[in-house]
Parts: C-alpha cells; sequence; structure tokens
C-alpha cells in the first residue's frame, strides 16, 4: 500500500547537477587503459533501478552486457525513509532502461523522469506489471518482488527493454531471463509444498511485506489490518489493537510470526518479543537485498525459513 506522505521518498529539488573532470594520467599506458575501460563500459546498457532488488534482477539477465545503478541497496535503511539527490538524478538522465516498483513506492523515480532530463528511457514499473490491484475497500500491496509469478513477468519484461536497447545481444537476454524464471518456478514448488503441509494455519505479519508469499503458501494472516497498516505508514497502534496484535502470540493463536525486520521499532519488537515469549517462531524478512545475497538466493533463504518455522 502506499505510503503516507512523510513517509514517501523525499525528491530534493533546485539543486544543480555538478559534473567534476576527472585528473588526467601522466601515463601514455594509463590513458589508453582508462580509455579502453570507458569505451567498454559505454557500449553497456545502462540500467537504473530503485532498489538492489531489481538490479539484481537486471544482472541476473543483463550479465556483462549492462551497467545497473541501485538507488536504493543499504539493508539497514528503511526504503520509505530515502531521499533521492542529485548523484540519483544524473545517474537517471544516462539510463536507457528504468526499473521502478511503482504504487507509490518510489515515486522519487517517475518525478526526477518528469523532470525532462531523459524521456527516451524505457521505464518498467514492476506493480503495473503485475496487474496487481486493491483489494475492494482495501489498499494495494505494492510489495511485488515477494509474488514470484509477477517477479517472473518483469524479468521478460527486463529482457524484452535490454533487446530493444542493445539488438545484438536479444537472444542472450531472452535465454538469461528463461533461466532465471526456471529458478523462480522452483521457489513456487517450495511455496506449494508448504501450502501442502500447512495450508490453512494461521501466521502473524507486522508489516504486509511478505503477504504475496504467504499468501501464496496457503498460510491466513491474522494480524489486525490496524496494526499491519499503521507500522507501514510510521504511526502509532491504538493500546487496543496493540493489545490484541499481543494476544495472538501470548495465546499462540499463530504458528509464525513473520517480521520486517528493516524497519522495526518499539511496537514491534513488543510484538516480536511476544512471539519469543510464547515459543512462537520469529521469520524476519527484508524488503532489499541483504549484503552478499543475490536475489534467488535470498528469495530461497526467506522461503526455506518459513516451512522451517512452520515444521517446528
Amino acid at each position: 500500500m502506499p505510503s503516507s506522505p512523510s513517509r514517501r521518498l523525499a525528491l530534493i529539488t533546485g539543486a544543480s547537477l555538478a559534473l567534476l573532470a576527472g585528473c588526467g594520467s601522466s601515463s601514455d599506458s594509463g590513458s589508453d587503459k582508462s580509455t579502453a575501460q570507458g569505451a567498454a563500459s559505454s557500449s553497456k546498457v545502462k540500467v537504473v533501478a530503485s532498489t538492489n532488488v531489481y538490479g539484481d534482477i537486471a544482472e541476473q539477465i543483463g550479465g556483462d552486457k549492462v551497467d545497473v545503478t541501485s538507488v536504493m541497496s543499504n539493508p539497514d535503511q528503511d526504503p520509505h525513509s530515502y531521499e533521492a539527490n542529485t548523484q540519483n538524478q544524473l545517474s537517471l538522465s544516462k539510463a536507457k532502461v528504468v526499473i521502478e516498483n511503482g504504487g507509490g513506492y518510489d515515486d522519487f523515480v517517475d518525478r526526477m523522469l518528469g523532470s525532462g532530463n531523459n524521456s527516451s528511457a524505457e521505464v518498467i514499473n514492476a506493480v503495473k506489471v503485475s496487474g496487481r490491484t486493491a483489494p475492494k475497500g482495501g489498499e494495494l500491496n505494492e510489495h511485488v518482488w515477494y509474488d514470484f509469478p509477477t517477479v517472473a513477468k518483469i524479468a521478460d519484461r527486463i529482457a524484452a527493454a535490454l533487446g530493444k536497447a542493445d539488438p545484438a545481444n536479444a537472444a542472450t537476454f531472452t535465454k538469461n531471463a528463461e533461466t532465471f524464471k526456471g529458478k523462480l518456478a522452483g521457489l513456487e514448488a517450495k511455496e506449494a509444498d508448504i501450502k501442502k503441509k500447512h495450508g490453512g494455519e494461521a501466521i502473524g505479519i507486522t508489516e504486509p511485506v511478505p503477504l504475496y508469499l504467504t499468501e501464496a503458501s496457503g498460510l491466513v494472516n491474522k494480524t489486525p489490518a490496524e496494526f499491519s497498516e499503521a507500522i507501514e505508514e510510521g504511526d502509532d497502534v491504538s493500546p487496543k489493537i496493540l493489545q490484541e496484535t499481543v494476544a495472538l502470540y501470548s495465546a499462540k493463536q499463530v504458528k509464525a510470526l513473520v517480521y520486517n525486520a528493516q524497519t522495526s521499532g518499539p511496537q514491534t519488537e513488543k510484538i516480536e518479543n511476544a512471539a519469543k515469549a510464547g515459543g512462537i517462531p520469529v521469520v524476519p524478512v527484508t524488503e532489499t537485498l541483504p549484503n552478499g545475497k543475490d536475489y534467488l538466493g535470498w528469495m530461497t533463504a526467506n522461503v526455506d525459513a518459513l516451512a522451517s518455522a512452520l515444521d517446528k
């Protein structure tokens, strides 16, 4: 669901872009090497992704034919509080392909592109690709990178966009996307296995981040919507709702807590402590890639952790 204005990604406007010229080398061989490296880099398709989740997927498909910049990549930072800057503007101005999440998650991308600096870039909006819409009476869950069928569609769109920018390597991009989707199918099989063993069982969450994964696994979220929505929006949870949420764990009404470790605070920590005190397994998840992980490895770890928690 879209973040409130106070948490939406802020755009720094009115700043001028200063391009700093690098110092030249006095060595002819060094200069030749630098020129060769620059030529190799310029031949690659420049891709800008709003987060390293989409940046990694682009690298999996583009291989050494792409030059990817991921705007948000710090696993210790809440993406909702990210402040875009002039360096991001510069990267976007040079991109041939831009991958954004959409759904209000990374509005700074459209704002910067709308400033007229790069109207030729092909923009892939993950939420639009997903076809997901807000449920009747509810709000859109924009965390579509936890939805594996959507990620497969995004892979195809990335391959097509890269092939358009670099026709000579289009077949390679398509082949890489097929390989990537084959591995995604393995993750969907893991979800199906969880559903077979634990379908209908109850879990709790702190935010809607993992819901596409847990729903595909046949699990039922018992967390009051008022709690998870307030946490995502950065609002305080009422004492009544907080008490109801704590009771899910103290009364052992759920089998696991799937916890967004990237945006923890006093109220979510109280829920985590209640789960641990009640002997309820806690499965931490994040919104961006942890250090040293690629998308497939990260999601495999998430699904395996959920399965392990439910099997206890």
